[in-house]
């Protein structure tokens, strides 16, 4: 994954329109494979005016009322991780860079995760497949969107290039995590 610009808005005190940034956000590239750019989110819903900081944002997935916007990739299936790489510190790294990301996989099944969210994703590049967790599949490409509605699933590539994907995640109530 590449670095993106991320241009923000906000208010004046009078409560005029203004840039308020234009900056660059590296991605974290996972040891483990794949990339993620975490562009925005807040974990309650806005409220305007305002100063176009970036709101509170204490995991990766947003609570309910909450919302997360960014890229994610998935690498081609035939990358292999470096054999010297040191898992458990990868995974430490993972969590720290995106807390709480790695409670919802499973890890019996990999890659096949359940989250409380609406996730809205459109493929920028490449090519992913979509299995949910009767083993239906689909296969998307550039441009092609998804709407996954709480949804057990994983995503794979199987293409020879990593696949981008923006995604607008919102938190939303899931009886599996309301209790």
């Amino acid at each position: 994954m590449h670095p993106v610009r991320r241009v923000v808005t906000g208010h004046s005190p009078d409560g005029t329109a203004v840039f308020v940034s234009d900056q660059t956000v590296q991605p974290y590239i996972a040891g483990i494979g794949g990339g993620f750019s975490q562009l925005w989110g807040g974990d309650a819903a806005p409220s305007f005016p305002d100063d176009g900081l970036r709101p509170p944002a204490t995991s990766y997935f947003p609570p309910v009322g909450g919302f997360r916007f960014g890229l994610f990739s998935v690498p081609p299936h035939d990358v292999v991780v470096d054999p010297s790489v040191d898992l458990g510190e990868s995974l430490a790294a993972f969590e720290q860079q995106l807390p709480g990301l790695l409670q919802y996989m499973e890890p019996d099944n990999p890659g096949m995760h359940t989250t409380p969210t609406v996730d809205f994703e459109v493929v920028i590049s490449g090519e992913v497949v979509l299995e949910l967790d009767d083993g239906a599949e689909v296969t998307l490409r550039a441009g092609d969107t998804v709407v996954q509605n709480g949804t057990r699933h994983r995503w794979s590539n199987r293409g020879s290039e990593p696949a981008v994907l923006a995604v607008f995640i919102c938190g939303a109530h899931h009886q599996r995590f309301d209790t």
